[in-house]
C-alpha cells in the first residue's frame, strides 16, 4: 500500500515488530509517554487481546525495510456497535496515544494512513472493513496530531473529520525540590488542609514511603488497598473484567521489571507507623511522574491516607528531581488541591459514509 511519495505502509502483527525497532522509534517520538512503550502494548494485548484485533501499521521507505514509523491501531471485537471502528492500540487503558517515529516523518505517515483507509474502504467487507476512525488521547503539541488533522481533513477527503477536546489531564508543575516552596504555590485553604492532615498522621505514627520496583508483592499490596478503597467500583471487581485488569497490571509489572532500564513503573508504598495506608502505582520517565492509580486503607481514616500518601509520594519524587506530576485523564476535584492545571487531550473522528 503506497502512501506518501517516500513511505509505504503495511499491516503487521505486534509480535512481528522487532523490539529494537520499537525502542529506536520510541526514542525519536516527540510525544512519547510510558503508554507508548512496548511493555504497555504487549501487556495490554496479553490481557485484553481476545476482545480486539490488531491493525498495527509500519512505514518504510524505498531504500530500506527498516521501519520509519509505527502506527498502533486496533479494532475491538465487541460490542457490535464498535466492531468496525478503528482505534489507537491499547488506548482504552492508555491515557496518551501517538504515532511512533520522528516528527519529520509524521506528515508522510499520516498521508499514508489516509491512503490505507481509502484502500480498506474498497475491500470486500470483512477483516479490513471499517465504519469509523476514532483516534483519541492525542496531545495538542504532538506533531502526529497536526499531521493527521492535515491529511484527514483535505478538501479531497471523502469523509468529514471532526476534531474535539476529548478530556483534560491535570498536571502539577513544581519549581524545584523544596517542599515548602511548592506548598506556597497552592491555594491557602488547600495548603493549610494538607499541612494539618500531615501533622495529624505524624502524631499517629511516623510517615514513611518506599518507592519500590513493581514486584509481585508490591503489586498485590497496591491491588489490596485499591480494592479496600473502591471495592466493586474499582479496577478489580469480582468479575471477568476484574481478572483481566489484575492480569494486565501484573503482566505490565513483569515486563517492566525485565527491561534493561529497570522499567518506568513503580509502586509508592506509604506507611503510618508500621501500617500500610496508601499505595501509588505510577510511571516515572525521569522527568514526569504519571500517577496511574492508587489505593488506600479506609480503616485508617484518622491518618488521611489519600492526602498523607500523595504528599509523601510528591515529596519523595521532588527530592529525586521530578518537576512534573501528571494526574492523567479526568477532572476530579482532588487533583486541583495540589495545584494541577488542565492540559487537554484531543480526539480525531472520521465516520465513514460511502454516500459522501
Amino acid at each position: 500500500m503506497t502512501a506518501a511519495p517516500d513511505l509505504t505502509l503495511r499491516q503487521v502483527p505486534l509480535a512481528s515488530i522487532e523490539r529494537a525497532d520499537w525502542d529506536r522509534l520510541l526514542a525519536l517520538t516527540p510525544a512519547a509517554t510510558p503508554f507508548a512503550r512496548w511493555t504497555f502494548h504487549r501487556a495490554w494485548w496479553d490481557a485484553y487481546g481476545d476482545a480486539a484485533v490488531e491493525q498495527y501499521l509500519i512505514a518504510t521507505d524505498a531504500d530500506s525495510d527498516s521501519p520509519r514509523a509505527i502506527v498502533p491501531l486496533m479494532r475491538r471485537s465487541a460490542p457490535e456497535s464498535e466492531r468496525e471502528a478503528i482505534y489507537f492500540g491499547a488506548s482504552y487503558h492508555a491515557d496518551y496515544a501517538t504515532i511512533l517515529g520522528a516528527a519529520a516523518d509524521m506528515q508522510g505517515v499520516a498521508d499514508g494512513l489516509a491512503n490505507v483507509l481509502q484502500r480498506w474502504s474498497e475491500t470486500i467487507p470483512g477483516d479490513q472493513a471499517w465504519s469509523a476512525l476514532d483516534l483519541r488521547r492525542l496531545r495538542p503539541a504532538d506533531p502526529a496530531l497536526v499531521a493527521l488533522d492535515t491529511s484527514l481533513n483535505r478538501p479531497t477527503s471523502r469523509w468529514p473529520l471532526s476534531r474535539t477536546i476529548e478530556d483534560v489531564c491535570p498536571v502539577v508543575t513544581v519549581p524545584g525540590s523544596d517542599w515548602d516552596e511548592y506548598l506556597a504555590m497552592l491555594h491557602k485553604k488547600h495548603r493549610h488542609e494538607i499541612r494539618r492532615k500531615i501533622r495529624r498522621a505524624a502524631a499517629i505514627g511516623e510517615v514513611s514511603i518506599d518507592v519500590a520496583a513493581p514486584t509481585q508483592d508490591a503489586i498485590d499490596g497496591f491491588i489490596a488497598l485499591h480494592n479496600a478503597r473502591f471495592g466493586e467500583d474499582g479496577l478489580f471487581p469480582n468479575s471477568q473484567d476484574g481478572e483481566r485488569s489484575r492480569y494486565f497490571v501484573h503482566r505490565l509489572a513483569e515486563l517492566e521489571r525485565a527491561e534493561a532500564d529497570s522499567g518506568q513503573l513503580h509502586v509508592g508504598l506509604v506507611r503510618c507507623g508500621e501500617r500500610l495506608v496508601f499505595a501509588m502505582l505510577a510511571f516515572d520517565d525521569g522527568h514526569t511522574c504519571y500517577l496511574y492509580n492508587s489505593g488506600m486503607d479506609p480503616a485508617a481514616a484518622e491518618a488521611s491516607p489519600g492526602v498523607t500518601g500523595t504528599a509523601a509520594y510528591l515529596k519523595d519524587r521532588m527530592a529525586a528531581g521530578r518537576r512534573r506530576f501528571d494526574y492523567l485523564r479526568g477532572a476530579e476535584s482532588y487533583k486541583y488541591q495540589w495545584g494541577a492545571q488542565d492540559e487537554p487531550i484531543e480526539r480525531l473522528l472520521v465516520v465513514r459514509s460511502d454516500e459522501s
